[in-house]
């Protein structure tokens, strides 16, 4: 099995492509650390029993791994790599069923506001954000302010609170009238 690896907009964030499904279509999973994780999936536990791992993310063909700042990607690289190769070939489960972010409810009157919202994302900016290893998930709507939440490799960016005010919010405002905001929600 060949493992591709990327670099991402943050330093101490790398990609590392299985080219094979990760996560497929059930979504993306941020653990923040391995306390996070408590058996809800078994590849992120792996991977935070390597040392330096400080976060792992879950997309649906990659898995970003964010290492602490005492560490150096030389030692950490072939070790999530080895880990990776591990999982894959026993054939393990990735994550538990069921496991991922939930939304919070949306108003009846929201709904169509929502739909377009929710297109939106999926077609202009999660493309982008995947490219450099993370995800942006819905989370919520209420009163005219859009609730995200980034994960992975954009979570810890220097540049994601610029991404998510300057651009994914104007964007929003944009073509979404109804929009007057965007707030990052963590976790």
């Amino acid at each position: 099995m060949f493992i591709e690896t990327e670099d991402t907009p943050n330093p101490a964030t790398l990609k590392f492509l299985p080219g094979r499904p990760v996560m497929g279509d059930a979504g993306t999973i941020d653990f923040i650390d391995a306390d996070s994780v408590a058996g809800r999936s078994p590849l992120a536990d792996a991977l935070f029993a390597i040392p330096g791992v400080s976060r792992v993310f879950l997309g649906n063909d990659f898995v970003s791994i964010t290492k602490a700042d005492s560490e150096d990607w030389s030692d950490v690289r072939a070790k999530v790599l080895a880990a990776l190769v591990d999982h894959f070939v026993a054939g393990f489960p990735v994550a538990a069923e069921g496991v991922g972010i939930t939304e919070e409810p949306i108003a009846p009157e929201d709904k169509e506001i929502v739909e377009q919202i929710k297109e939106l994302l999926d077609t202009r900016v999660r493309p982008a954000v995947a490219g450099d290893g993370g995800d942006i998930v819905f989370r919520g709507y209420r009163d005219g302010v859009v609730r995200l939440t980034m994960q992975g490799a954009c979570s810890g960016c220097p540049s994601s609170r610029a991404t998510l005010k300057h651009g994914v919010e104007n964007m929003l405002r944009h073509y979404v009238p109804e929009v007057v905001g965007v707030e990052q929600v963590e976790g």
